[in-house]
């Protein structure tokens, strides 16, 4: 491949921060997030939305908390600007929310983009130029000067058309395009300039937006680029600095990051990362990294599902199961391994909430493999431990206690881990808790009603005390037999009992419990037998734990018999 055609970025573009101090901060806050997938990422969309599918964009970004939305290029397409119209007609905007518009520095779209605003009671008005010398040179046809004096009749002939509408709401914002391929004194000379012109205040600050339009080097660059601009600019408390990363080297995320760090105030981005190319940056993973480190994000991601359906449906692009945080795969574990970790954290989650004394949705999140609680962006714990032919017996295990209340001895697990392997490995395909629970009953419950063995009858009693005492009428191909047998306890005489049909049965491990709380609720008991020389595990399951017991042995029995034969 013919890597040498391609320059390093310090060969592109001036990098003169030397002395960096944003890799000692920490992200503390939330920036002000600026979705823009309205505008942005509906221009990158093979199907642009229409206005019942932006509003419904809209509706959401609103419902979610966002204060700032840039929604539309109104100068660029009808629709865009009949949707911003719609909006000033509407009472859409909540009265805490600003509207931001785009648009590039020429009259006649400027005077198009301030028409689609009239009668909103806040706007920002976003004006555009591409600064980097490649843009210059092939696009623009224009030197230095030439572009600044063009960006500045711009903003001017903005600023006088604002000042014609008194009462307007209106600021300004302006993006030197591909900002990260462009000298840093030209940027700061515009930047410096356009504060002055729109007289910029810390109570109506302007806001200079710097994109890394198209991604061209390791995030820390952007960020020495960002900090540079944040010691340098004018009047600092005036501007608002802001950041538009791209994805194309595919750390948008990590770019936005650093340049907060460094000093950017605001951040522009799309839900999921849709955009142009590879996309804008994630907004979805920027917020909740924040929150998984203990930041309020600012915006409400509780339920994310719902994010999640509004935007594959606004943008007709699916979002990837195996996406940060929104995917519907990210919480899930299929490695046995990582679902014995899980599974041993939240019992252990269960366990601390309660020694704190308070509700297990509000104790201090520490799960292996869960950077947060699921259930905090709605996702349910279902979802968390799905079985296949990865799996292990610990994710076997706790979908079985969680959803069918059985927790099986230690021993046991193994065994059934075994079962499940054959059914996954035979099928080549996942085992929902259901699955699982037809799977544990038909190995272990089913063979006592439907084995070489039956009882058709039985009773127990206490002859004396220590001594017990088993009746029963066993079936077998050849009739039914009339059986006794003592013990020290119901199984024993019971084993007993089979022994006089020539049945040798040891019972070498044995457990019990109630399935959920309250009369009547189901027991199962759990038993590990040597018969003839065989050794199998058999349960039963009844609401009687007697009952339940004699299943479970007999199961046992039948299951040991069905594999000697």
């Amino acid at each position: 491949m013919p890597h040498t055609r391609y320059r390093p970025a310090h060969e592109r573009v001036p990098l003169p921060l030397q002395d960096r101090s944003w890799p000692s901060r920490q992200l503390t806050r939330a920036p002000l997030w600026v979705p823009v997938d309205l505008r942005d990422g509906n221009q990158a969309l093979a199907e642009p939305m229409d206005i019942t599918r932006k509003r419904r964009m809209f509706d959401l970004l609103c419902a979610m908390g966002f204060k700032e939305i840039e929604v539309g290029y109104p100068s660029a397409s009808q629709t865009d600007f009949d949707f911003v119209r719609h909006l000033a007609h509407s009472d859409a905007v909540p009265d805490d929310v600003t509207i931001s518009v785009f648009t590039a520095a020429r009259h006649d779209l400027v005077d198009r983009t301030l028409a689609s605003v009239e009668g909103l009671p806040r706007t920002l008005v976003h004006l555009y130029t591409a600064t980097a010398p490649t843009w210059r040179d092939v696009v623009l046809s224009r030197d230095r000067d030439e572009v600044h004096a063009m960006i500045r009749e711009a903003a001017t002939y903005l600023l006088r058309r604002a000042e014609e509408r008194p009462g307007a709401d209106i600021r300004f914002e302006f993006s030197p395009e591909v900002f990260n391929l462009t000298e840093p004194d030209f940027v700061l000379e515009i930047c410096n300039g356009l504060t002055e012109l729109w007289e910029a205040s810390p109570d109506r600050p302007v806001v200079h937006n710097l994109p890394a339009t198209v991604e061209i080097a390791t995030p820390n660059v952007y960020a020495d680029q960002i900090e540079y601009m944040d010691r340098h600019l004018a009047r600092r408390d005036a501007v608002i600095l802001s950041v538009h990363p791209h994805n194309d080297r595919g750390t948008g995320v990590a770019c936005a990051e650093l340049a907060v760090l460094a000093g950017a105030q605001r951040v522009e981005g799309c839900l999921f990362g849709n955009g142009e190319r590879t996309g804008n940056v994630d907004l979805v993973t920027l917020a909740l990294n924040l929150y998984a480190q203990g930041v309020n994000p600012m915006v409400d991601f509780s339920d994310i599902d719902a994010v999640r359906d509004v935007v594959q449906e606004c943008t007709r692009l699916p979002v990837h199961p195996r996406h940060p945080y929104g995917g519907e795969l990210v919480h899930t574990a299929f490695s046995g391994t990582h679902q014995d970790a899980i599974a041993k954290g939240m019992a252990h989650h269960t366990e601390r909430a309660r020694d704190l004394g308070i509700p297990v949705e509000r104790a201090p999140w520490d799960v292996p493999y869960l950077p947060i609680d699921p259930n905090d962006i709605g996702r349910t714990y279902e979802e968390v431990i799905r079985i296949n032919s990865q799996s292990g017996k610990g994710g076997i295990t706790h979908l079985l206690h969680v959803h069918h209340g059985l927790d099986l001895p230690r021993a046991m697990r193994p065994d059934f881990s075994a079962a499940v392997q054959q059914t996954t490995d035979a099928s080549g395909r996942e085992l929902s808790h259901e699955d699982l629970w037809e799977l544990f009953h038909l190995t272990y419950i089913a063979p006592a009603q439907d084995g070489p063995l039956a009882l058709s009858g039985w009773r127990t009693g206490q002859l004396a005390p220590g001594v017990h005492e088993f009746v029963c009428t066993l079936v077998t191909d050849a009739g039914e037999h009339e059986l006794t047998g003592t013990g020290n306890g119901p199984l024993s005489a019971f084993a007993h009992a089979l022994a006089t049909a020539g049945i040798s049965v040891d019972i070498l491990d044995y457990a019990e419990h109630s399935t959920t709380t309250g009369p009547g609720s189901p027991a199962v008991a759990y038993a590990q037998c040597r018969v003839d020389g065989a050794v199998c595990w058999g349960a039963g399951w009844d609401t009687s734990i007697l009952s339940a017991s004699v299943d479970a042995v007999l199961s046992a029995v039948n299951r040991a018999r069905r594999a000697d034969a």
